[in-house]
């Protein structure tokens, strides 16, 4: 906002100067310096002069073209203008401070925000600008209009003064509460900004921090005699990161710039954690070589040991009991010397620390074990189980009839009849177990048959007995 200046004679007219207050209270000290130094110049004249040219002095003030300062339509006229001078100065100051305070709100909030909320407040804000420009021109006009310090300033000059400076200065005020109720809108998109810009500088700092101690981290791996490339090469890709972190938010933006430091912390640390573990993930890696291979010898061993069991199954029981094992020892003797080709090479991508690669080598010798062990114990499992219902089919009998009982009663908790939803599969097991038994008789019974049926039976009801506890309460 820019102001024609004042005449130079008016020390309450505000000027063109940024900082208006100073430029016109500096003169009017100066005045009253000034008019210190007079009246005490004054005083010691008269005290020198005799009587007769003391009492002269009066009329010498009073005449010489001098106009009466006191008294008169157009002195009071004069006085009220001076008054509204003032408070039209004093609202345009208020008004210009206000401004000046809201472009710096503008500014926050353009810095870090780019929503069409944002977009919009600054629309505004330019639309209230040239409103607030409109009230200060004709302010400074109402101004530069009138010289209330004229000698011969009529009342009428002086009424018409007043008035235009009133009108101005009721135009100022209306548009300062128009701005006032502007910033009051702004809170929201303001608190927004000045959260972001407060979390930016943290945010940088605790991202430049990140860095350097990923970097410490790595250095102390490498001492260590640990090559961490993998831990090195991602670190290096965060060194552009850093570089626009110091070109700072004035070129890439407030959010972005916030956006980049929080990643670049993240990944930083995620190396810094990596690297201080890599000693302990390699010695893990020692650890799991060498289980593993502990492991697989002793399923080498026991993998000898199923072809016995499996001559004793085809001795004494049918070939339905049986059939299913036939390639166990081939398929375990494969599994085992595949673990042990998979375990030379994750020993070899443990010494060139290739720590991904000896991972997921020592993850598939694992799985490899673990099939192996499970059907290698089949075998023996299998023969454990026959070996039992052999000598005594009625415990498996008892058992499985003992749960389509115990379903049976639930489905008849608080009913007179079943629910045939319910009533249905548990009559349909007990009609599979009583079938189940009946291939139990004969010269070759098939054990591995009638256990299978039970087992199937069990499940059966279990499944009936959880589907009526979920429509009674969900479980209860």
């Amino acid at each position: 906002m820019t102001a024609t200046p004042p005449q130079p004679n008016s020390p309450s007219v505000p000027g063109a100067q940024e900082h208006p207050a100073r430029d016109v209270s500096q003169p009017v000290r100066q005045v009253l310096r000034g008019s210190r130094h007079a009246l005490r110049d004054t005083l010691t004249l008269v005290s020198a002069l005799p009587l007769v040219a003391v009492l002269a002095l009066p009329a010498a003030f009073a005449g010489g073209g001098t106009r009466r300062w006191f008294g008169g339509r157009a002195e009071s006229q004069r006085a009220e203008a001076q008054a509204a001078k003032d408070a039209a100065a004093a609202a345009f100051y208020e008004l210009d401070t206000a401004q000046r305070d809201l472009r710096i709100s503008i500014e926050t909030i353009t810095a870090v925000d780019d929503s069409p909320a944002a977009r919009r407040a600054i629309t505004d804000f330019e639309a209230l600008g040239r409103r607030i420009d409109e009230a200060s021109h004709q302010y400074i006009q109402a101004v530069d209009a009138h010289d209330l310090d004229r000698d011969d300033l009529e009342a009428s000059a002086a009424a018409r003064a007043r008035t235009e400076l009133a009108k101005a200065k009721d135009e100022l005020g209306r548009v300062k509460q128009d701005l006032d109720r502007f910033t009051d809108g702004l809170g929201p998109l303001l608190g927004k900004a000045e959260t972001q810009l407060a979390r930016l500088a943290p945010a940088v700092e605790r991202a430049r921090q990140g860095l350097l101690a990923a970097s410490n981290a790595l250095d102390a791996v490498r001492g260590s005699g640990l090559k961490a490339d993998n831990l090195a090469t991602r670190l290096a890709a965060l060194a552009p990161e850093l570089t626009k972190l110091n070109q700072g938010a004035g070129q890439h933006g407030v959010p972005q710039t916030l956006e980049r430091a929080e990643r670049v912390a993240r990944e930083a640390e995620a190396v810094r954690v990596e690297a201080e573990r890599l000693p302990e993930k390699a010695a893990e890696i020692d650890h799991r070589l060498v289980s593993l291979r502990t492991r697989a010898q002793a399923l080498t061993t026991r993998a000898g040991q199923v072809e016995p069991v499996l001559s004793e199954l085809r001795r004494r029981f049918t070939a339905a009991c049986w059939q299913d094992l036939q390639s166990v020892p081939d398929r375990a003797g494969e599994n085992v010397r595949q673990a042990e080709l998979k375990l030379k090479e994750a020993q070899a991508a443990r010494d060139e620390q290739r720590w991904p690669d000896a991972t997921a080598l020592l993850s598939t010798v694992r799985a490899l074990l673990n099939s192996t062990d499970e059907s290698v114990s089949a075998a023996g499992d299998r023969l454990r189980r026959l070996n039992a219902v052999q000598k005594d089919p009625q415990q498996e009998i008892d058992r499985t009839r003992f749960a389509i009982r115990d379903a049976q009663r639930l489905a008849m908790a608080g009913r007179n009849t079943p629910d045939p939803r319910h009533a249905r599969p548990l009559d349909d097991s007990v009609a599979r177990l009583e079938r189940a038994i009946g291939t139990l008789e004969g010269r070759h019974p098939d054990y591995w048959h009638f256990l299978t049926e039970a087992e199937g039976v069990r499940q059966a009801v279990a499944g009936v007995v959880a589907q009526i506890r979920e429509e009674r309460g969900g479980g209860h």
